[in-house]
């Protein structure tokens, strides 16, 4: 009788072969990453006021480098992944969200600058500007700046690109609108760094503040002119980037939305 064999069945083991991940969608990751790091630490030195303004966008402008490098790996790596079926998709979405979260701000400034025209110094009276305080306390709070007499051809742009920014007029006496332009000011976020209350024989009061950009920190001069008018208060704001020979809107915006403040405070008078 021939013999059996017999004994446990023996386990077979299948073999899974893992696809290869694209070394290109792992560097775009780590690309995007590593820009976004970049872009984080130049806001961080240029909200502490401890570095130059050139060294802060020297950082800022590494960081739009490495962006762009993100980008090229990332396309590169798609190109890889559709025509070998290597992994690394994931990684590839990852670096497109990082690098275009970098990329957001220089890409709205850009198109700002196209659609904008070249100014850093706006104001709401352009025949006769308010004048900034040249107190060495007001000069030492601008960091040594001036901000001379706005260009005629700055002026010529602004009416252009600005129609609306006007002066403000409040149906307020000088001693009732006082008050409101302060707490405007305030509520803004400015800092208030002199201030003059109307009187004399003039009666114009006058204040200069520092502002500060949203993202960046940037520090942005401010000065508002306050004379009487009959029964009336007339308002001036003239907003000056402390940086840079293009304001991308913001000194425009600033004063629209102070006057925006200020109507606030007077409806809830």
């Amino acid at each position: 009788m021939p013999g059996r064999i017999t004994g446990a069945p023996v386990a077979m083991r299948r073999l899974i072969l893992d696809e290869p991940l694209s070394a290109a969608a792992v560097w775009s990751r780590r690309l995007a990453s590593f820009a976004v790091a970049v872009a984080l630490i130049s806001v961080a030195l240029a909200r502490s006021s401890l570095v130059d303004f050139a060294p802060v966008l020297a950082v800022f402008g590494a960081s739009i480098l490495f962006a762009c490098l993100a980008l090229l790996f990332s396309a590169s790596g798609a190109v890889i992944i559709w025509r070998t079926g290597r992994r690394g998709a994931g990684a590839i979405i990852a670096a497109l969200f990082l690098s275009i979260l970098v990329l957001a701000m220089p890409t709205y400034l850009t198109a700002q600058a196209i659609r904008l025209p070249l100014l850093n110094d706006v104001s709401t009276d352009l025949n006769d500007p308010p004048e900034f305080s040249r107190s060495p306390r007001a000069t030492s709070a601008r960091n040594g700046t001036a901000h001379e007499g706005i260009p005629a051809e700055w002026r010529d742009a602004q009416r252009r690109a600005y129609p609306a920014l006007q002066p403000i007029v409040l149906d307020l006496e000088l001693d009732e609108a006082w008050p409101l332009v302060l707490k405007a000011m305030e509520n803004r976020g400015w800092r208030i760094v002199e201030q003059s209350r109307p009187g004399g024989r003039v009666g114009i009061g006058h204040i200069d503040a520092v502002d500060k950009t949203l993202v960046m920190g940037f520090p942005d001069d401010v000065t508002v002119r306050i004379r009487p008018l009959a029964g009336q208060t007339r308002i001036d704001v003239r907003s000056a980037s402390r940086y840079g020979r293009h304001d991308f809107g913001v000194n425009a915006r600033r004063i629209a939305r102070f006057a925006t403040e200020l109507q606030a405070q007077l409806d809830a008078r």
